[in-house]
């Protein structure tokens, strides 16, 4: 499942967590991080800077999953956090997949697309079935 520590994606987990449990399988969280834009205009980068804030981000994934594997004690949970795109990596952790789920915030928009850019990856590129839930 894809995740996302930015916006609140309770459907997505519970959706996840709930079909690991019904299919007896593990569960594996991958979420992608940038560093931040500011950082490219940095002269001197200090590359301390960029392993602390994929520690930090790392952390936050632990807190996210934190009350769902309290809640399904019996589905084994591990995490993926790494620096670079989440729908590259999805469809590539989609090979040894029995599904993937990843969120999709709701557009209001009578125009323009209506999925975000992992979502539309995943969809079309991946080697497993896809389930799309809505974050609201």
């Amino acid at each position: 499942m894809g995740v996302d520590i930015h916006e609140a994606c309770d459907r997505v987990l519970v959706f996840a967590f709930e079909e690991a449990a019904r299919r007896d399988c593990p569960l594996r969280a991958v979420h992608g991080w940038e560093m931040p834009a500011a950082y490219s205009y940095v002269p001197f980068f200090d590359p301390d800077n960029e392993r602390d804030i994929g520690r930090s981000v790392t952390h936050m994934v632990d807190d996210m999953l934190l009350p769902w594997r309290h809640k399904f004690p019996d589905v084994n949970v591990s995490h993926d956090v790494f620096m670079g795109s989440a729908g590259g990596h999805l469809v590539r952790a989609s090979r040894g997949a029995g599904l993937v789920v990843v969120g999709r915030r709701v557009r209001r928009s009578p125009l323009g697309a209506h999925l975000g850019a992992v979502a539309h990856a995943v969809l079309h590129h991946a080697a497993a079935p896809v389930a799309v839930v809505s974050h609201d």
